[in-house]
């Protein structure tokens, strides 16, 4: 009898114990990407147009940490499509690189030009094949194609290349620039690495200044969903014209610098032209670029305000802008000087790097000396971890 409760409580451990594991198993399942939802009814497409040029080359098939790389561009490709509203814009997506042998094939359209729906971006996505092929050669046809594919479009054009940007030359970057030349100022050409290759890092940079106009940034740091609505917001989608406020007959108040606010209420007159303004008549861009803490690195979520001075300043050629760096108390007074300055130079390298005459830039530390908020609250003193950046005529 002993013998046989002895199996019983032995089986019923072993029973727990199996539980147990499976429960734990549960519990470190990574959660899936969760895609911040925009209001359309808050936005207007930035855009008229879109096409999205995947990377999938033998050299995707290579892994970045533990996952094939070609997997992390479908799963941001993913990402983008679950968070990017149905506007009313035009949707593309071709692959580069199968087939490498047969030049027909190297780079091929899977998905419009048609309008954009979530789902049928998504089909084509999960339809498409690879990895296999070259890279340089099939991504410079891509460039052609897209030409093609593209040139009875009208409107406003946004090119995303996802790639590793591994075993290329010269050869995209020229064709970037022929497709820039054709469509002018109409399109930009924005671009997301694929893992960390320094080389391939510095080609997609060279693709994307060729556009004149968009971005280079990674998958890594769009990982998360705000990152990404970010990317989302700056590339597709504005807010739209506000509506015009009825106003009694009366002679037409004087507004100097055609920002919509007459120079009676106008705050910061002389406001550059086309720029954003808020009811003060402010330039709502020439606001803060925050930071980490110890830290100069430009974090995404900036990019949308940053690209907005961008075309600002490229649409008033005589508009310079003072980057103001400054820092919350944590720290010494000489290091905070010191990093407010790296901060101000950081936000103007950037600007350099999108085509700004550095000549039109000055940048400078002020530390904690010119504190926003308070530096007793950690709100205060992330607010006071910034780059604040001031139009000058």
């Amino acid at each position: 009898m002993a013998k046989h409760l002895f199996k019983l409580l032995f089986i019923l451990i072993f029973s727990i114990l199996l539980i147990s594991c499976g429960g734990e198993k549960v519990m470190k399942t990574a959660p899936s990407f969760e895609p911040y939802q925009f209001d359309a009814n808050q936005y207007v497409p930035k855009v008229d147009n879109f096409m999205v040029i995947l990377d999938t080359s033998s050299s995707m098939a290579d892994k970045y940490g533990q996952t094939e790389k070609a997997k992390i561009a479908k799963e941001f490709l993913t990402a983008m499509n679950q968070t990017l509203p149905e506007l009313n814009y035009n949707g593309a997506l071709m692959t580069f690189g199968r087939d490498g042998a047969l030049i027909d094939k190297s780079a091929m359209l899977v998905y419009g030009p048609t309008k954009y729906t979530t789902s049928g971006f998504e089909s084509a996505l999960n339809a498409t094949k690879g990895p296999g092929g070259d890279s340089s050669l099939p991504l410079a046809k891509a460039f052609a194609a897209a030409g093609e594919d593209l040139k009875s479009a009208q409107g406003p054009i946004a090119v995303i290349l996802v790639s590793d940007g591994e075993q290329m030359d010269q050869a995209p970057v020229t064709a970037a620039e022929a497709l820039k030349s054709q469509f002018g100022d109409r399109l930009c050409i924005d671009t997301v690495l694929v893992g960390d290759n320094p080389g391939g890092k510095m080609t997609l940079e060279q693709i994307a200044k060729a556009g004149g106009c968009g971005t280079s940034t990674t998958a890594d740091q769009l990982a998360s969903s705000a990152n990404m609505a970010g990317f989302v917001e700056s590339l597709f989608l504005a807010k739209p014209a506000p509506k015009p406020v009825p106003m009694a007959v009366a002679p037409k108040p004087l507004d100097s610098d055609k920002d919509g606010v007459p120079d009676n209420l106008d705050q910061c007159p002389n406001t550059p032209l086309g720029a954003t303004v808020d009811a003060r008549g402010c330039w709502t861009y020439a606001g803060k670029v925050l930071f980490d803490i110890n830290s100069y690195k430009i974090k995404p979520e900036a990019y949308p305000m940053l690209n907005e001075a961008v075309l600002i300043m490229k649409k008033n050629p005589d508009l310079k802008v003072e980057v103001d760096g400054h820092t919350d108390s944590t720290g010494t007074a000489a290091y905070n000087m010191t990093l407010s300055e790296k901060r101000a130079e950081a936000v103007k390298k950037y600007f350099v790097d999108q085509g700004i005459d550095p000549s039109r830039l000055a940048a400078k530390g002020f530390g904690i000396t010119k504190p926003a908020a308070s530096n007793k609250t950690k709100a205060g003193r992330t607010q006071n971890r910034r780059v604040e950046l001031t139009p000058v005529q």
